[in-house]
């Protein structure tokens, strides 16, 4: 009953120190706190995994408001004399001193600072966490440096600069753990699909044996003020033998999953891509090396303006203006303002079935701008009153109105989609008969070279092709791209270059 008041204590004081901070700042210290139910379902699971009648030695290196130690006390209630010993790290007084408060008569022996900063005591056999999920982009270069450095010693492994601090947090816990000591993590899912992840799955495949995997459904985002997909990593101190299988599941609780499918390490080192199961089957590598759509086709990113909003003008803001065609190019709209799977054209070769927007790309210093076009030198006056060359991308440009260079397409691909669409199908591929360009929402395919030849014998294959690339099903393009909070998908330029092209 104790526990309970104790456990209800901590959600209300959670509450008021979450309303202390801006849902910025708190993303910017990657402070996402744990659900309770998650917390006791996790500690639950923990226990299923902990051999029979061994004492406890428990860490969590990122406690916050303690929500898996307070689950810890309440899963083993009927068991307290197996805990042995506690201890957590928070490096935030703002939730460290109310856990302190709440649970040090509880015997947790809280050390208030940097987990990654301290000497590792390798006593714990169970390793609880929810690390900080600090972006890359967050952390100082010092930081950076001294975290690579320390999580190389202590695993072995190379972390890329990309990586975020929760990937440090895990392979530095690695010197903390007893042997046969079980290890749960509450980490973003990306790991299972970034480059970055790359040096995680490796340590999770070598170093220790990987027991389980859950996936929470991409559409049942964890944190509410964080987009990001979340998974559950399980696995025990010791080196993997060669017959062990991992279990992978996703959606539902973590308790009673909706799918699970078990997996050989053979199987997991051959794939690059960990989100595709266990909804999809191990990759038929016969069928990988048949034809991949990067045999046909560079596959390229659409260009970013700097500032839509400014670079992009309507056909009517064209005419109020006064801008000559001269400085402009067709540039496609957004694909949610693209009905349908083509773009017909007029006799000009501009389209017709959509609303005819043009990219503003002078191509010329702005002395001659102003001498030969004064109103288009008026509308980069205004642009920079605004401040649009000081813009991120704008700033960085010779001139800070120059724009990418990308050739119409004949065939682009919308890279970011939701798998519950209407269409029930989460990329398009769109036949562009039209001279437009197009913008970052989109990825353009380009004929590559052996392809170009067979499209000068036969113009009318374009159009097969562009056929048969939306009868590729749903679930493989899913399989080759990656998934966020809140199901959405996307695709990468490299990952669409990947998919398999059976049909073709």
């Amino acid at each position: 009953m104790m526990l309970e008041k104790l456990e209800a204590e901590r959600l209300s004081i959670q509450l008021e120190l979450d309303k202390k901070k801006t849902s910025a700042e708190r993303n910017r210290l990657g402070q996402f706190a744990t659900p309770p139910k998650l917390a006791h379902d996790i500690l639950t699971c923990a226990k299923e995994l902990l051999p029979n009648n061994s004492l406890v030695n428990f860490l969590d290196p990122a406690l916050g408001s303690g929500a898996f130690y307070s689950a810890l006390k309440r899963v083993f209630a009927t068991d307290q004399d197996s805990i042995e010993y506690t201890a957590a790290f928070e490096i935030d007084p703002h939730y460290g001193k109310p856990a302190q408060y709440l649970w040090e008569s509880q015997g947790l022996n809280l050390t208030h600072g940097d987990f990654t900063k301290f000497e590792p005591n390798p006593r714990f056999n169970l390793i609880i966490c929810n690390p900080p999920y600090v972006r890359h982009h967050h952390l100082s270069s010092d930081d950076k440096i001294r975290l690579k450095k320390r999580s190389m010693e202590v695993s072995g492994c190379k972390l890329s600069g990309l990586a975020g601090l929760y990937a440090h947090f895990l392979l530095q816990a690695h010197a903390w753990m007893a042997p046969g000591a079980i290890a749960g993590w509450l980490i973003p899912s990306e790991f299972m699909d970034v480059n970055y992840g790359r040096e995680v799955k490796r340590y999770l495949l070598e170093k220790v044996t990987l027991l389980k995997i859950h996936r929470f459904s991409p559409d049942d985002v964890q944190f509410s003020d964080a987009l990001v997909s979340s998974a559950i990593v399980w696995f025990k101190n010791e080196l993997p033998s060669k017959g062990n299988k991992t279990i992978f599941s996703l959606g539902g609780g973590l308790l009673v999953p909706h799918i699970k499918k078990s997996l050989s390490l053979e199987d997991l080192t051959a794939e690059n891509k960990w989100t595709r199961f266990p909804e999809f089957e191990v990759r038929d590598k016969t069928f990988i090396e048949n034809q991949i759509l990067g045999d046909l086709f560079f596959v390229k990113r659409g260009l970013a303006t700097g500032d839509n909003k400014f670079f992009v003008l309507s056909e009517q803001q064209v005419k109020e203006r006064n801008i000559p065609f001269a400085v402009l190019k067709p540039i496609l709209p957004s694909p949610r303002y693209v009905e349908g799977n083509e773009i017909v054209i007029d006799a000009d070769g501009l389209p017709t079935n959509v609303c005819r927007l043009f990219l503003l790309d002078p191509q010329m210093d702005e002395d001659k701008i102003r001498d030969t076009f004064p109103t288009v030198a008026d509308y980069l006056d205004e642009g920079k009153i605004a401040g649009v060359n000081n813009g991120y991308l704008c700033r960085g440009r010779k001139r800070w109105y120059d724009q990418e260079q990308r050739l119409p397409a004949p065939i682009v691909c919308t890279y970011m989609g939701r798998s519950d669409s209407k269409s029930g199908r989460p990329f398009r591929f769109i036949r562009n008969r039209s001279l437009a360009t197009v913008a970052n929402s989109y990825l353009a395919l380009y004929p590559k070279p052996a392809l170009l030849e067979l499209l000068n014998k036969d113009p009318n294959l374009i159009d097969s092709i562009w056929q048969q690339l939306n009868a590729i099903s749903p679930e493989i393009l899913l399989g080759e791209g990656r998934v966020y909070g809140g199901g959405l998908h996307k695709l990468e330029p490299k990952e669409l270059s990947k998919v398999p092209l059976k049909v073709l």
